[in-house]
């Protein structure tokens, strides 16, 4: 009879899992707060593939809504980021990219309808050129305002799934809106509602990517004292900081893939050249 291991060895450890890829992050491993990211010599970070447990976590609709699952994966996956609530929103498709990259290979297959004559074809989508896309890349932290310097960073992804709420709301609007159902004064009622919770968040998403205001040899990073002049600055101040971090976040998009469409298609009246939205869609990217 074989002789048990003792418990502090596992002679199936050197069968783990191992690292498939090494990936720089866009941020360069910036705007982590302390604790949250274990650094690197080399400033790379190894890769796993999913487990089991962590393909199943993709397929629980509660934990994707709240983005528990994409805490849980990445930071098994990518075990050097400790607590992905923490990471800065423009590191998160990246690693999410990488992560698929790991488990599932290079490249990824999307099926969609061609337009004007909605017939479904698949298309090949390389992820080394995306993940390349987000290597050269730089989050731009300062702007200058008149007298003032505005210290930005990107949201963490914990303040980033708050704001999908904002999305809900812009969607409740636009639904509201076009029910004939619902009478004039409860439509009005409600879209004063969502209307304010809109503007409130949109005001918040500002404030939290503020570091900090100096002015002159004056330095402001007091939390209450940035809210408090952002919703009484003047709009011109408002809208630079916002198309500002709009800019920053687009440099972080997944850009769409670009098709030629076929002679045989144009002249079925399809566009000589379109665009497909490439999306992270859990149950085809993870799928």
């Amino acid at each position: 009879m074989p002789e048990i291991t003792a418990a502090g060895h596992n002679p199936l450890q050197k069968y783990f899992r191992q690292p498939k890829l090494y990936i720089t992050l866009p941020s360069g491993g910036q705007f982590y707060p302390q604790g949250a990211l274990e650094i690197t010599e080399t400033g790379e970070f190894p890769v796993f593939s999913m487990t089991a447990k962590d393909e199943l976590a993709f397929k629980t609709p509660d934990a994707l809504l709240n983005g528990q699952a994409t805490v849980d994966v990445i930071q098994s996956c990518i075990p050097n980021i400790k607590n992905a609530w923490m990471m800065p929103s423009i590191d998160i498709d990246a690693a999410l990219v990488a992560i698929r990259m790991a488990t599932y290979g290079e490249m990824l297959t999307i099926t969609t309808k061609v337009p004007v004559i909605g017939e479904e074809r698949e298309f090949q989508v390389d992820l080394r050129i995306l993940l390349d896309q987000f290597a050269n890349q730089q989050f731009e932290q300062v702007i200058h305002a008149g007298e003032l310097t505005v210290h930005l960073r990107p949201l963490t992804y914990q303040e980033f799934t708050k704001s999908a709420i904002k999305t809900f709301e812009e969607q409740r609007i636009f639904n509201l809106v076009n029910n004939e159902e619902v009478s004039d004064e409860d439509k009005l009622q409600a879209f004063t509602n969502s209307f304010s919770k809109l503007t409130e968040l949109t005001v918040s998403m500002v404030t939290q990517g503020i570091e900090k205001i100096v002015i002159g040899e004056d330095e402001v990073s007091n939390r209450q004292h940035i809210d408090e002049f952002v919703k009484n600055s003047d709009k011109d101040f408002f809208k630079r900081i916002t198309d500002h971090l709009e800019n920053q976040k687009k440099k972080y998009s997944i850009k769409p893939l670009a098709v030629n469409s076929s002679p045989e298609d144009q002249k079925q009246g399809v566009p000589a050249n379109y665009e497909i939205p490439i999306t992270f869609d859990q149950s085809n990217f993870f799928g």
